[in-house]
């Protein structure tokens, strides 16, 4: 029950402004159709396994909500770079932050 609602926490704090963040990076850089649709297929492999890492380790949803807060983590940090249909959106994450 209380990791249910840890982890229903992070996903309001967390993910959905991650989701809304990234959609709208996608959005703003134009990119090609492909690359949008790897994008939502990364946000929804890799949202579920944040969540449920959230809800069985609070401390590091703890962290992670404080590090989002204070922006000393990124969202190209919470994708799991060896999961194949997140390649083009941390190629497009990483160049974005490249280009501030």
């Amino acid at each position: 029950m209380f990791s249910d609602f840890i982890g229903w926490i992070f996903a309001v704090l967390v993910v959905d402004p991650l989701q809304a963040q990234i959609v709208e990076q996608v959005e703003r850089a134009r990119l090609p159709m492909e690359i949008a649709r790897q994008s939502q297929a990364c946000l929804a492999s890799q949202s579920p396994q944040l969540i449920e890492r959230a809800a069985g380790d609070y401390g590091w949803a703890a962290a992670t909500v404080v590090n989002i807060a204070i922006g000393r983590t990124g969202p190209a940090e919470l994708l799991d770079n060896q999961d194949p249909q997140c390649a083009a959106l941390l190629r497009v994450l990483g160049g974005a932050g490249e280009d501030a």
